[in-house]
C-alpha cells in the first residue's frame, strides 16, 4: 500500500488522482484508492481537511491530486440577499457543514433541512456535485474557496 503522508503547499504537476467525498476529506487516517486502483493510506496531520485541487505526495515520491467526488447535496436558491442570509443563519445554527455561493446554499441531503429551507422561501434542487463546504471562520485554513 502507497503511504500518502505530505501535503504539499506548491502547486505541481500530479501523476495520479483521488477523488473522496467530504466526509472522507476530512479524516488523517483513511484507506482508499487511486484513480488506477493503486491502494493508499493517508496519515496525515489531524485537523486538516482536503480540499478540491489538494496535491499529497507520498513516500516513494508520488505527487496525488485530490478531487471532491459529486455527491448527494441540496442545493437552496435565494430570490434575494435577505432570504440568503435566513437560510444560511438557520443552517448554521444546527452546525452542518455548508457551502456557500451568491444566492444559494449547500448541503448534504437531508429532507428535514430541505423542509425547513423550503419553508424560508428557496427552492431546493437535488443534485450530485462536489462539495466544499466552508472551513469556518475559527479553522486555521479559513478561505472562501467558491467559483464566482
Amino acid at each position: 500500500m502507497l503511504e500518502l503522508t505530505e501535503k504539499l503547499e506548491k502547486k505541481t504537476k500530479a501523476e495520479a488522482k483521488l477523488v473522496l467525498p467530504f466526509e472522507s476529506r476530512q479524516k488523517a487516517r483513511l484507506k482508499a484508492n487511486l484513480d488506477d486502483g493503486t491502494e493508499v493510506g493517508l496519515f496525515l496531520p489531524r485537523g486538516d481537511v482536503l480540499r478540491n485541487g489538494d496535491l499529497l505526495k507520498g513516500a516513494n515520491g508520488i505527487i496525488v491530486e485530490i478531487v471532491a467526488a459529486a455527491e448527494k447535496v441540496s442545493t437552496a436558491s435565494a430570490t434575494n440577499e435577505l432570504q440568503h442570509a435566513c437560510a444560511c443563519y438557520h443552517l448554521g445554527n444546527r452546525h452542518i457543514p455548508v457551502q456557500i455561493g451568491s444566492n444559494w446554499v449547500r448541503y448534504s441531503q437531508d429532507h428535514v433541512l430541505d423542509e425547513m429551507v423550503a419553508g424560508l422561501g428557496l427552492q431546493i434542487k437535488h443534485e450530485l456535485s462536489p462539495f466544499e463546504p466552508e472551513s469556518g471562520a475559527y479553522s486555521h485554513q479559513h478561505s472562501h474557496r467558491h467559483e464566482h
